[in-house]
Formats: C-alpha cells, sequence, structure tokens
C-alpha cells in the first residue's frame, strides 16, 4: 500500500534536504512537486522523480485562477495512479512554498489515500525573520491566487504549528536564542535534524537501502501515522493544543489565563501595543458585549487576526453537547469555571526579549473593572461594539 508524506515550509532549502534525505533513505519513493511559480501564466507545473531524475512531468491547468485548486485537483490522481503502479512504497508531496499542509493533508486523505506523515522544514536561524515579516505573499510572488492575502509571518506560523515533525536544518547560523524559540513555539513536536540537503551516500544494494530506512529518523517519522482528524483539532481554537509557560535562552512564553471578560473599547485600543509584544501570540478570548461568542486570537508579524468560532459550550442548550465532538468537550473542562463554563480568556505569547510584567499589566487594564463585572451580562451587552468592524459583524 502507498504512504504519502507531505513535506512543506516556506524555507525552500531546508524544505529540499528533507525531501532529498527521504528520496535517499527510502526505496521505492518517489517526490511528487506542483510548481505554483508558473501560476501567472496559467499553469502549474507537476513533477514526479526518484533518486535517478524526473520520471513524468506535466501541466495542471489553472482552476477558478487557484494555484492551490488546481494542485488539489491533479494531487489525488496522481497519487492513485503511483498507488496501482505496485511499485512505489512512499509518495513524498512537496509543498510549493507558502501551500499549507493541512489543505493538502484533508485532501489527499479525502481522496481515500493514507498520509502516513506531515513534516514542515525550517531552518532555525529564519524562524524570527518569517514570524515578524508581515509582507503580504503577493509582494513576494508566493501568493497561491489572486485573491491571496496571508502574509508571510501567518502562513509560516500555520506550517510550522501543524506539522507533529519538525526536519531542522543544521543551520551555521542559528544560536541557542533560535533553536529556543522553536521549541516553544511548537513544544509537542518532534524535531529530527537534517543536513545542509546532501545525503549519505547510499550502501549498495536494495537491501542496504531497507537498511538506511529503518535507521533514519526522517524516514520513521514519514512512515509513522498521521490523524487527521486529531491534527485539526490540535489547531482549533475552541481545543488547540497551546505551548506552556517557559523562560530559557532569553526567549519567553506567557500563559496568560483568566475567567473575566474584556472589555471591548479598552481591548480595541490596546490592540496594536498587545499584537506587537510578542512575535506570536495565539488562543481565545472572552468579550464582554458578546459574551457567548468564542472568538479566535492569531497574530504574527505585527498583524492580528481575530474571528468568531461560534458559542462557547457554556452558551449552548444541554442537549446540543452530545453533537459537539469530545475533544472539544474536553477541553471545555479543563478551562471549566462554575459560573462562567468555559468562557475564558486563554492567550500564549512566545518571543524573544518578552515583557512579561508590561504585556500582564495591558492585558489586566483591557478586563472589565470589579464594578463593571458585577453590572451582569444584560450591561455588558450594551457596551459599545469595538469589534464588529473586524469581525464584520
Amino acid at each position: 500500500m502507498l504512504s504519502v508524506v507531505i513535506v512543506g515550509g516556506l524555507h525552500a532549502d531546508a524544505r529540499r534536504a528533507a525531501v532529498e534525505r527521504l528520496l535517499a533513505d527510502v526505496p521505492g519513493s518517489v517526490v511528487l512537486h506542483h510548481d505554483l511559480a508558473t501560476a501567472a501564466a496559467g499553469t502549474v507545473v507537476r513533477t514526479i522523480r526518484d533518486t535517478s531524475g524526473i520520471l513524468a512531468a506535466g501541466e495542471a491547468p489553472l482552476v477558478n485562477d487557484c494555484a492551490c485548486c488546481a494542485l488539489r485537483e491533479d494531487l489525488v490522481p496522481e497519487l492513485l495512479r503511483l498507488a496501482d503502479d505496485g511499485v512505489t512504497r512512499l509518495a513524498v508531496v512537496e509543498l510549493w512554498d507558502s501551500v499549507e499542509p493541512k489543505a493538502m493533508a484533508e485532501v489527499v486523505t479525502g481522496g481515500g489515500l493514507t498520509v502516513t506523515g506531515v513534516i514542515t522544514a525550517v531552518d532555525p536561524a529564519l524562524v524570527l525573520p518569517y514570524l515578524g515579516n508581515g509582507d503580504d505573499l503577493a509582494e513576494r510572488g508566493l501568493a497561491a491566487a489572486a485573491t491571496d492575502q496571508r502574509t508571510v509571518a501567518d502562513t509560516f506560523a500555520r506550517q510550522l504549528e501543524y506539522a507533529p515533525v519538525l526536519a531542522v536544518a543544521d543551520s551555521e547560523e542559528a544560536d541557542d536564542e533560535d533553536r529556543e524559540l522553536l521549541a516553544q513555539l511548537h513544544p509537542t513536536a518532534r524535531q529530527v535534524p537534517i543536513g545542509h540537503g546532501d545525503p549519505a551516500d547510499p550502501e549498495p544494494g536494495a537491501q542496504a537501502g531497507a537498511q538506511a530506512s529503518a535507521r533514519s529518523p526522517l524516514a520513521a517519522a514519514a512512515l509513522a501515522g498521521f490523524d487527521v482528524e486529531a491534527a485539526a483539532a490540535a489547531q482549533h481554537p475552541a481545543c488547540a493544543l497551546l505551548p506552556t509557560e517557559a523562560d530559557a535562552h532569553g526567549v519567553s512564553t506567557l500563559v496568560w489565563h483568566r475567567c473575566r471578560p474584556f472589555h471591548p473599547e479598552r481591548l480595541y485600543e490596546a490592540l496594536e501595543d498587545i499584537t506587537c509584544a510578542a512575535a506570536r501570540s495565539r488562543g481565545r478570548f472572552w468579550l464582554a458585549d458578546k459574551p457567548d461568542v468564542l472568538l479566535h486570537w492569531d497574530a504574527a508579524g505585527g498583524a492580528l487576526c481575530v474571528e468568531s468560532v461560534g458559542p462557547w459550550l457554556a452558551s449552548l442548550p444541554d442537549a446540543a453537547w452530545e453533537m459537539v465532538p469530545p475533544v472539544r468537550r474536553a477541553a471545555a473542562a479543563m478551562d471549566w469555571h462554575p459560573e462562567h463554563g468555559d468562557c475564558c480568556q486563554h492567550l500564549v505569547f512566545t518571543s524573544p526579549a518578552l515583557d512579561r510584567d508590561g504585556l500582564e499589566r495591558l492585558l489586566e487594564h483591557c478586563l472589565l473593572t470589579d464594578t463593571e463585572y458585577a453590572a451582569g451580562r444584560d450591561a455588558w451587552k450594551r457596551l459599545p461594539p469595538a469589534f464588529d468592524t473586524l469581525l464584520e459583524v
């Protein structure tokens, strides 16, 4: 049966090094890559190669002027063809720079194929520069569609945090702070070191190749198995597996958890200072004027995205709980308050040189005062709706 591993990341050199490592270590492996750089000309170029070179090449037309849509339409048929040939053991799907692994993992599994691994390749020395890059992908020639409004920072953050395995390049420019930042951003990830893209000389013979595969940590990670539903749940704002408190090598992670809503105007006025306080911040938050709505906080590169992701569980009737996934109920139970249920502030900030005390004071200032809090929900709902524009209410 064909195994599929997805390898992505904006750090192109690290990504290519990881792909070459897998090709060298896993006998019967091929790399399938869709180059979206040609999308402006109306096509996406597909190549399939193994250690000997290119085996096949072709073009996929754009679908609805969207290069990623073309990739989705073309990827599964090609993988099914590889599965039918009976020769290919591992298909390495090397994503183009700004393509995010979550969407592709779901496309592949939805096509009836088995994703056995998702790997994001990173250069530790580039983590902070990319997290701090608020440029639009279009400005860098990395947009996947004419309507692509993502930035370098938020795209890189999602690529990094979705993958359970990080292929980490051996970068001479990286220092302890860089490596610590990577570890704190995704503390549950398995980090697998890779070289600069020059795979070790293979031992002669297929049996030796199989032995190399068995020894290779990256090959083992590629074939270890992957749960698409669990990975999606780990990123969902209501039950995301967020980093924990940490402080080492000049990098800090602040976990800020409170059971009192934000005053909408005070929080809105402080957004820029809060967003720029850390290289990366994320989590869920609670606004007083919208007390039943769970809101998602997602910031990188000095830019913030907030969105509504539905009701808090405490706002649902008991009968509706049976329709809620168990992982969501478990996450809510961990934050449960006897009066407010799962309604809370749960925000996490990670950055070098983080001013923890200053950030905490700023966040505390944005909460309802004792008097405002005591006025109750009816009064909260009458507070000025400062976030309606951001939330497009």
